[in-house]
């Protein structure tokens, strides 16, 4: 049977846990440190009782087991050696390069340039963090890897939160894997935010530029359905077929692989505009016998910026910053002005949602602003009707009535009437065709 020892040092009293001959032959001691007789008294027990199941292969207590889960590692070690507990596996110790590898590899279902920004981001969390092991990297090593990416790489804002964002995600997965206890990215801010100064509204001015100097009807088709379509380029572009394009309906089918893994499996319909018609049946005039893709000289994931500038540049004009997110969001803007504000039916045309459109997509115009500008009698009754140190009633007749020789309609009367009212917080008639008066 197992004993409790003492022993006395610089330090103390000392305890420890002796086994006997007929539980070891070497009988070896289970050293506690300096702790109170009790809790020495307490461990004595859980080992017996160690003891008594490696005897009897019977399951050793619940009580047992919870203090197995608490005690120091030093302890289970010395469990692990004299055989009262099995080893334990030992997991293998990851650098953030072999973490990343061995992470996307297990990640078959997600797409190559999905894994292309992966590895992106491995490439600069190897070459900040040098070979450190994951259970290295502190919160604070996290943040100085975000200084880096803004400072010595100049990477944009938006950029740099998309790169937190995917750090963020795998070194989440390796505490999930309990290769680390916490994750040092936790915390950051990884939300792309919209970046009016990157927009740009390409006019049908412009297009027709554009599309005068494509090379031929594949390329004028290529920018076309990204400008007049509003579809994904190159994704959606060199994914479409003859079979999706309905000359006699006026439509055609788009199946994004962005997507893909929504409810509708990322297909959907849009009218072939105007704008695409004869897009459409020149490049299909001028396709071969048997031809599959609506673009045949590209498949999906080429790279289609460089040649796109090229034919802006030949068109004599600068080409403006992200050229084809651009060319979507010049269309989705127009589509809510052609369609009097039909989100529903834009967002299912373009193919993303309200938020979405209304964050990233939609554009405030230089047109937008002249419009508003016009609107100087609307401008100047509201100014009045919220401006407390007038007299609504004296003000809104003798500026809008008088100086500006408005006359009046029955619905705008109404209309002012009732701001008014809720204004003065009392009832308000119309007492001339021109004067208004507050009745107490």
């Amino acid at each position: 049977m197992a004993s409790l020892g003492c022993e006395k040092g610089k330090k103390g009293k000392t305890y420890y846990i002796q086994l006997s001959p007929g539980e070891h032959p070497r009988r070896p001691r289970i050293r506690l440190g300096k702790v109170t007789k009790r809790d020495a008294a307490i461990v004595l027990i859980h080992i017996e009782n160690l003891i008594q199941a490696k005897k009897t292969g019977r399951p050793y207590p619940a009580s047992t087991a919870d203090w197995l889960v608490n005690v120091t590692d030093s302890i289970k070690e010395r469990l692990e050696v004299i055989g009262l507990i099995a080893k334990r596996a030992v997991s293998k110790r990851y650098t953030v390069k072999e973490w990343f590898d061995a992470y996307i590899m297990s990640r078959p279902d997600v797409k190559d340039a999905t894994r292309r920004k992966w590895h992106d981001v491995e490439a600069k969390l190897n070459s900040f963090f040098n070979g450190k092991y994951l259970d290295e990297i502190t919160a604070q090593d996290a943040k100085g890897f975000r200084i880096y990416l803004r400072s010595t790489l100049n990477l944009s804002e938006n950029t740099t939160r998309k790169h937190i964002c995917i750090s963020r995600q795998i070194f989440r997965a390796a505490v999930l894997k309990k290769l680390i206890e916490e994750n040092p990215f936790a915390g950051q801010s990884v939300t792309v935010r919209a970046n009016p100064a990157r927009y740009f509204y390409v006019t049908p001015e412009i297009a027709k530029q554009v599309l005068d100097a494509c090379p031929d009807a594949q390329w004028r088709l290529i920018f076309g359905l990204a400008r007049f379509g509003g579809l994904r380029c190159p994704s959606e572009v060199l994914r479409l077929k003859w079979e999706d394009v309905d000359f006699e309906k006026e439509q055609f089918t788009v199946h994004a692989s962005k997507t893909e893994h929504h409810a509708d499996g990322g297909i959907r319909i849009v009218p072939m505009f105007p704008e695409l018609k004869t897009l459409f049946r020149d490049a299909f005039e001028k396709a071969y016998v048997g031809a599959i893709y609506c673009i045949k000289d590209y498949r999906e994931g080429a790279n289609l910026g460089p040649q796109m500038r090229r034919i802006i540049k030949r068109a004599g004009i600068l080409p403006w910053p992200k050229i084809f997110q651009n060319l979507r969001s010049t269309r989705e803007t127009e589509l809510f002005k052609l369609t009097e504000g039909n989100i529903k039916a834009v967002c299912e045309w373009i193919g993303n949602s309200p938020q979405v459109a209304m964050m990233h997509y939609a554009q405030v115009t230089e047109a937008d602003m002249q419009e508003a500008a016009r609107m100087t009698v609307m401008t100047e009754a509201n100014a009045i009707v919220h401006n407390p140190a007038h007299n609504p009633a004296q003000n809104l007749a003798e500026h809008n009535c008088m100086e500006l020789g408005l006359l009046v309609d029955e619905g705008y009367k109404s209309l002012l009437n009732r701001s008014l009212c809720e204004r003065n917080k009392k009832p308000a008639v119309l007492c001339e065709p021109q004067e208004w008066a507050i009745q107490d």
